[in-house]
């Protein structure tokens, strides 16, 4: 198992759980069929339901929304968050549905594989030069054909920038390096999705699906 710095970890957490309420009353339109986000979501569920299904995690869930949505898509889902006052809402808001506290490790013990792991803008706010043990453990954590889900800002041609996100320091990631580090890590890009900003959304969205190699795609 890779080892993951933890000075950002304490940071974040700290950080999230001082707004956990504010951002959880936050609106989710962007969640909602039919918009592109959903539709995406939608077709991670998909390929993991045609795989034969099992546990899919969301890593750095918040206060649950995603993870509901992928329950309501027919998946086995849990969500992990670094953040304790988080993860105290969204089992509040989502009682049927496991959350943890924890990092990457609480992912999928040792001996234990995913079939899916969805990091929904989870992994805005790790320094980039840490980002390569993230994808190493999202690799261990998943079984042969197991699919990865990312989704975060983009840099819009510009390189890997820095950004004053409202909660703690963030960065916007040129699709095509962030896409290059999870090759590296042992992932088969599946397909990519770039949206322009919604009303009240600064910047671009980046998305990825990728998949664990080891067996035949269907």
């Amino acid at each position: 198992m890779t080892t993951i710095p933890s000075t950002h970890l304490t940071e974040t957490a700290d950080a999230y759980d001082a707004i956990a309420t504010v951002y959880a009353d936050l609106p989710r339109d962007d969640l909602r069929a039919p918009s592109l986000d959903h539709a995406w979501i939608a077709a991670f569920a998909a390929r993991v339901r045609a795989e034969g299904g099992g546990a899919v995690a969301e890593f750095g869930c918040g206060p649950g929304p995603v993870t509901a949505l992928l329950r309501d898509l027919g998946l086995d889902a849990f969500g992990v968050d670094l953040s304790p006052a988080m993860v105290d809402l969204a089992r509040e808001a989502h009682p049927d549905i496991r959350f943890e506290v924890g990092s990457t490790e609480a992912l999928a013990p040792a001996g234990e594989e995913l079939r899916g792991i969805v990091s929904w803008y989870s992994l805005i706010h790790t320094p980039p030069k840490e980002l390569p043990s993230y994808f190493a453990e999202f690799h261990r954590a998943l079984r042969p054909g197991g699919h990865l889900l990312l989704a975060f800002f983009e840099a819009e041609g510009d390189p890997l920038t820095p950004f004053d996100h409202k909660v703690t320091t963030a960065y916007r990631w040129p699709i095509d390096d962030l896409a290059g580090l999870a090759r590296e890590a042992g992932f088969k890009e599946l397909g990519r999705m770039l949206r322009e900003p919604g009303e009240g959304e600064r910047f671009r969205r980046g998305h990825l699906l990728m998949r664990k190699d080891g067996t035949t795609s269907p």
